[in-house]
């Protein structure tokens, strides 16, 4: 079973040849949008060699065996907070660079297009669409179990990538079929056409990431969850014959984040270390997801003040 970081590996290893490939035969076709497709793939490659990185600390802190380090003693509360960093970057600077893209096909259309060698573009768009279907197809594959928003980002990506391409195929062999004909002076536009066109498709993409991401930077509560943590700290309260709890809720990147405060009377009869920690074990059990990337904090206090 591959896990996280090697498909990213992989991932990254072929969205670096795809890129490289892109470049040279856009400069051999004069294919403004076979440049874009290799600069927006090293974009990706870029983004998701940090999203390796950011995975790889997340994974080796949240080990119990982990041995602590210089990092982990700055970063005491782990890494999971990069996770949103990232995805937001990335999906920001993949929207900006078809933004660009955009403007400078609009640009090439309003000065007449340009003259394309349609034999490089089609061998290179074909070669194209067939990694990009590959890549996504594993990647999916490997993220019905790991649910990794990384993963999920990054295949994404390689759809993108293969719409792109396959946009540019199509439109190359229309080019080609129509230069020399009577009405061959359209083929000047298929370029910088199906650019704008592709870049008009995929800017709004990233947008449902960079909004989720933007949100767990801002550590907005996710409503479904503090429902359910309300109402397990509810039940736990009149079970126990607490006065009231006090709940906060976040999400950031894969982790979960939960913090309870349960307010109890002051004359409540005297409990054992033993006993708290059961009603602890109780809590944490109903709100479920005992896993690495869950950070519970239960607490017990008479006084409302520690409570806000």
């Amino acid at each position: 079973m591959v896990d996280e970081q090697g498909f990213l590996r992989a991932s990254i290893a072929a969205t670096v040849v795809v890129a490289g490939f892109g470049i040279v035969f856009g400069f051999l076709s004069g294919s403004f949008s076979i440049a874009f497709d290799g600069v927006y793939s090293l974009a990706d490659a870029g983004m998701t060699i940090l999203a390796l990185f950011v995975s790889s600390l997340i994974v080796r802190s949240a080990e119990s065996s982990a041995r602590p380090g210089r990092l982990s003693s700055r970063f005491t509360m782990g890494f999971w907070h990069l996770e949103p960093i990232v995805l937001l970057l990335n999906g920001s600077l993949l929207m900006t660079v078809a933004v660009y893209a955009l403007v400078s096909a609009l640009i090439s259309i309003l000065n007449g297009g340009h003259d394309l060698q349609f034999g490089f573009a089609i061998v290179y768009s074909a070669v194209t669409v067939v990694t990009c279907a590959v890549m996504a197809t594993l990647g999916t594959r490997v993220n019905r179990k790991l649910r990794s928003q990384f993963i999920t980002l990054d295949v994404k990506a390689w759809i993108m990538s293969g719409g792109i391409a396959l946009a540019l195929l199509v439109a190359f062999l229309i080019g080609q079929a129509v230069s020399g004909k009577s009405f061959g002076w359209l083929a000047r536009y298929v370029d910088p056409g199906v650019l704008a066109l592709v870049c008009l498709v995929i800017i709004p993409l990233p947008i449902g990431t960079v909004r989720q991401a933007l949100s767990d930077i801002l550590l907005m509560t996710p409503t479904d969850l503090m429902a359910r943590v309300d109402q397990v700290a509810g039940e736990t309260a009149r079970r126990h014959g607490f006065l009231s709890h006090r709940a906060y809720v976040a999400k950031v990147g894969r982790a979960t984040q939960v913090e309870l405060h349960f307010l109890v009377p002051r004359n409540l009869p005297a409990r054992t270390i033993e006993q708290w920690d059961q009603i602890r074990e109780e809590v944490g059990a109903a709100i479920g997801d005992k896993s690495q990337d869950r950070w519970l904090t239960i607490a017990f206090t008479a006084d409302p003040s520690w409570a806000e």
